[in-house]
């Protein structure tokens, strides 16, 4: 089965990699020259574990090929997945500018009957549109092929997302007709052998399933950390909360963990994309707008635990930073906290040295000089006045406190992600600092 796959970033790429894999002809587009260029040269565009390996197996193995030319794709393709990025325009709106561009190139190159798939995170709508935009191209040739368009919306998760594909919780498939879904399901047969249910269900469903489930997940996260914060001022601790909810399995106990927001290319621009369709079709989505709003506010609480330990004077104060990235096992820094706290911690006249383990060159990229950089954990901690927790890697879970407490100059941990023990760190000296817990202190 022949794939034409247009897009290399990060669902492109793990999408073309992942069916390669299983046995398909895969042709991946991409209209930067020299990100193809790099990817015959086996060097990624994005750092995902486990996906190097996959792409020099199937390269090697000639099921996985890089082109800019997206006629040559298409011939002979069964189907063509559009996996171009989508970003939110200031208003909040899904931009489809790159979508429909490459639907316009489809009508234009294709040769034969195709399922156009729009695996790009699009509004309800979209499909139709893309319908339309290649029908418009083969009209302007004169040509009658026949096509589909079918909505397929990943759901994978940064970090583990060649898992996520292999054995997905599920597969959403919107068809409009017989011969798409047939096509579709031969598609994901090699998935469906091993037990993983693939849901057929018309178009616009599938277009509002991606959105609804990324929603309700950053929900999830938005309604934990408002939970945090009045733990804080009720004296109640919330990783206990957190257990004696998470326990209900109507609830469950994934994406209930308390931290300093959410980021990423998925959930802020999904919500406020979702927010603004809603606002168009003449209906507020009052849940998700808080969601959103209680998301900004989460991104400065750390900076303002700093403040406050520090009597609201930060000018001078240096700082240790452990973590970038949005999360962990990934470099992804689009609409990290990061981010924002960097800005916040500068404005007030304190400098930043950070450490993580893949997302630094992406952090340079996007912050530059304005922070220094470390090259491991332990060295950013050098000369600082506290270390802050940002994003809760592996390697930093069980550190050597005391190298940290000897690197310090003030012996204080502000920890974003509740990942130490307040009290193992007071009776080692430390001042500590987590989120919906009380503080700790050393014992005078």
């Amino acid at each position: 089965m022949k794939i034409a796959v247009v897009g290399t970033g990060y669902v492109g790429l793990v999408t073309g990699s992942c069916l390669a894999d299983v046995g398909m002809d895969v042709t991946c587009v991409d209209v930067d020259a020299e990100k193809i260029e790099n990817l015959h040269q086996g060097i990624l565009p994005i750092y995902e574990p486990g996906l190097e390996d996959i792409v020099e197996r199937n390269t090697k193995a000639g099921r996985l090929k890089f082109t800019t030319d997206l006629g040559e794709a298409v011939q002979g393709a069964e189907a063509a997945f559009i996996a171009v990025g989508t970003p939110p325009g200031e208003d909040g709106s899904a931009d489809l500018r790159y979508v429909l561009a490459v639907a316009k190139e489809i009508g234009e190159k294709m040769g034969d009957y195709l399922v156009v798939i729009t695996k790009s995170t699009v509004p309800v709508g979209t499909a139709e549109k893309v319908r339309k935009e290649v029908a418009a191209a083969l009209a302007a040739r004169g040509a009658e092929i026949p096509f589909d368009v079918a909505s397929n919306p990943e759901f994978l998760k940064e970090g583990a997302a060649i898992e996520d594909f292999m054995k997905p919780d599920r597969i959403v498939c919107g068809v409009g007709s017989e011969r798409a879904q047939e096509v579709l399901a031969r598609l994901y047969k090699p998935f469906t052998l091993n037990g993983h249910p693939v849901y057929f269900m018309d178009v616009p469903s599938a277009e509002m399933t991606k959105y609804a489930a990324n929603a309700m997940l950053a929900t999830k996260i938005s309604f934990m950390n408002d939970i945090a914060n009045l733990c804080e001022r009720l004296g109640a601790d919330v990783n206990a909360v957190r257990k004696g909810i998470g326990s209900d399995p109507r609830i469950g106990n994934r994406f209930i963990y308390p931290g300093i927001g959410y980021g990423g290319s998925c959930f802020p621009k999904d919500v406020k994309a979702l927010v603004r369709t809603g606002r168009e079709s003449g209906y507020d989505l009052r849940i998700l707008q808080s969601v959103e709003d209680v998301n900004e506010a989460q991104k400065a609480v750390l900076f303002n635990k700093v403040n406050k330990h520090f009597d609201g004077n930060l000018k001078g104060r240096h700082f240790a930073m452990w973590g970038l990235s949005f999360k962990p096992e990934t470099d992804d820094m689009r609409e990290a906290p990061a981010l924002v706290l960097c800005e916040q911690l500068l404005a007030a006249g304190a400098t930043v040295t950070a450490y993580d383990p893949v997302a630094m060159p992406e952090a340079k990229h996007m912050i530059g000089d304005k922070i220094s950089y470390a090259e491991d954990a332990y060295a950013a901690l050098e000369g600082a006045d506290g270390l802050l927790l940002v994003t809760e890697w592996r390697e930093f879970r069980v550190p050597d406190w005391s190298r940290i407490k000897a690197a310090l100059k003030h012996p204080a941990v502000f920890d974003g992600r509740n990942i130490f023990s307040g009290e193992e760190l007071a009776a080692n000296g430390f001042h500590y600092t987590g989120i919906g817990v009380a503080d700790h202190h050393p014992a005078e």
